[in-house]
């Protein structure tokens, strides 16, 4: 008989952690509390069915919209985005549960946020099941500091220390590498981490490594938020952090595997796009102004950094 895996584990902990953050996220704002929105999907599709707990806070007095997603989908065939890279699993069932976040800030010296925990188990008949964790965090500041990157960076390597020496330059160039707009040729933010097709050590050694990660999510994010919340800011500022969320918005919508895998597997489109911001800007051919602070964003923060070892 093949391994039961204990899924119903790993969904308690991804919901304790969903509830863990919005706590936290709401305490800090001090505006605004979260929409629940629990839903469940039925079998519409032959063999797909989900459930999940969307979470989100909007127009607060910190952070103009939070969306902190818990999700359970379930289906009897793979979609194309998870098998791509293991094409020995096409037309497994599956199990995918994760918990995704995006937080927006409403003050642009704040940055934009992103952490995502996530497992799936792949289930062919009479064969042990495959399975794997992925997620990660990451930065997308919209003015510089490097007091926070490092301190960002610092609290990911902690959260890497205690699996293996090479976790965090590993998974930290994973990153670099991952959120990165190749049709602009520039990275989506600062980074942080990336991992997916996680199973080292064994179930058990790896499950501790995704709650290292997810756990360590606040750690790193709301230091930054308390020191920067009552930047003073005008409209020069404000101008730039809704043009750079277009760069947000872009990446999101052409290259994140993770918006990709959720409209694939049928899951809940007003969940999925959650991440996007409330409110956005492009403008056609746009350069900031040369020894600018908007400038600096580009020649000293969107390009891979050794933030640990400078």
């Amino acid at each position: 008989m093949p391994t039961a895996l204990p899924v119903s584990a790993i969904r308690d902990y991804l919901l304790t952690l969903q509830d863990r953050i919005c706590a936290a996220i709401a305490a800090e704002d001090g505006a605004a509390g979260f929409r629940h929105d629990d839903w469940t999907r039925p079998e519409d599709r032959p063999g797909l069915r989900g459930d999940g707990r969307t979470r989100v806070l909007a127009d607060g007095a910190v952070f103009e919209q939070a969306g902190i997603n818990f999700s359970h989908v379930r289906g009897q065939q793979l979609p194309p985005s998870a098998s791509a890279h293991r094409p020995e699993l096409a037309g497994s069932g599956f199990e995918a549960l994760g918990v995704s976040l995006v937080v927006h800030p409403r003050n642009p010296h704040v940055p934009t946020s992103h952490m995502n925990v996530r497992a799936f188990v792949a289930t062919q008949p009479d064969q042990e099941p495959v399975w794997w964790f992925g997620g990660g965090f990451d930065l997308t500041p919209y003015y510089g500091y490097e007091d926070d990157c490092r301190h960002w960076h610092r609290v990911a390597q902690a959260a890497c220390a205690p699996f293996g020496d090479g976790h965090y330059a590993r998974f930290k160039r994973w990153c670099d590498e991952y959120f990165f707009l190749k049709h602009r040729q520039e990275p989506r933010g600062i980074g942080g981490l990336f991992f997916d097709d996680y199973a080292e050590g064994g179930f058990d050694s790896a499950f501790a490594f995704l709650k290292s990660v997810g756990n360590a999510y606040l750690d790193a994010y709301l230091p930054i938020v308390q020191r920067r919340r009552d930047t003073p800011y005008g409209e020069r500022e404000r101008d730039f952090q809704l043009y750079r969320r277009g760069r947000y918005v872009e990446f999101n919508l052409v290259w994140d595997r993770g918006t990709l895998f959720g409209l694939q597997s049928g899951g809940r489109t007003e969940s999925i796009l959650m991440s996007l911001p409330p409110q956005v800007a492009w403008r056609y051919d746009w350069h900031p102004e040369p020894g600018s602070e908007e400038a600096r964003l580009y020649s000293d923060f969107l390009r891979a950094r050794d933030w640990l070892g400078e």
